[in-house]
């Protein structure tokens, strides 16, 4: 089928318009009209992701992030960025990038079940669906029984299958009303304060915005920007292979781009 059709049934679930104002999403470089019949998911479209992409045959390269993000004055091959769009042109395989979209749409929804959080609501709400449902970034819930903050590292770690995380806060603190923000969640915090969140589950935090969240009552465990969001793969895979069985869909090993030791 071709990538323009492959678009049209994830924009239905996962419109553009979703996306935040500052995203990129959609189609990134290659044909809309390019035949597509194997596809391959990404987090990020690395070198290492293009170039096991091509040795699988791939059509199409769906990844989260975006590649390009902030705007191109040149295309060549002096510049990595630039390189990767040229190797995907001159393969001819279309990239496309589905972000802040999905956040919305799927992994905020995704998350919460994964983590086990009940009576749920939207952490930071950025639009409203056709039926005036709110829908946003992360989601704030409760989980089924009051834990410590150590109970409750061990708890995400086993339900993320992370190997580590970074901590802030009283590990004897007992927590139960959870916040989980998927990706960078330094813009979580104050969300999750609002919400009266215990916790708050997410990645990219620095050292003086966790000690900060901690003076003002909110524990945080930063389970990395890929171990909070690389669930999207696989969510991806089930998605592709529900609506668009006649499609191959391959994915990305799950590799952390960096190891704690």
């Amino acid at each position: 089928m071709l990538c323009k059709e492959i678009m049209q049934v994830i924009e239905a679930t996962y419109p553009t318009t979703a996306a935040l104002d500052f995203d990129n999403v959609g189609l990134l470089a290659g044909r809309a009209g390019k035949e597509v019949n194997r596809v391959y998911l990404a987090l990020d479209a690395t070198d290492a992701v293009i170039d096991r992409a091509l040795e699988a045959g791939a059509d199409m390269l769906i990844t989260h992030h975006p590649l390009i993000f902030s705007p191109l004055k040149k295309i060549n091959d002096e510049d990595f960025i630039s390189r990767r769009i040229l190797k995907l042109i001159r393969n001819d395989i279309s990239y496309y990038a589905m972000h802040t979209n999905y956040d919305v749409l799927g992994m905020a929804e995704l998350s919460e079940k994964i983590l086990g959080i009940r009576d749920t609501e939207v952490l930071d709400e950025t639009m409203e669906d056709t039926e005036g449902n709110k829908e946003g970034i992360g989601r704030v819930g409760t989980l089924e029984s009051p834990m410590t903050l150590e109970e409750c590292c061990v708890y995400v770690k086993h339900k993320l299958n992370l190997g580590s995380i970074k901590v802030f806060g009283d590990m004897d603190k007992k927590v139960q009303r959870l916040a989980v923000s998927p990706g960078s969640g330094k813009t979580a915090i104050a969300a999750a304060l609002k919400k009266g969140a215990d916790v708050l589950v997410t990645g990219d935090i620095g050292h003086h915005d966790g000690i900060d969240a901690v003076e003002q009552g909110l524990s945080v465990i930063d389970a990395g920007h890929y171990g909070t969001e690389y669930i999207f793969i696989d969510d991806m895979k089930r998605f592709l292979n529900e609506k668009l069985p006649v499609l191959e869909v391959m994915t990305e090993p799950v590799i952390h781009p960096f190891q704690v030791i």
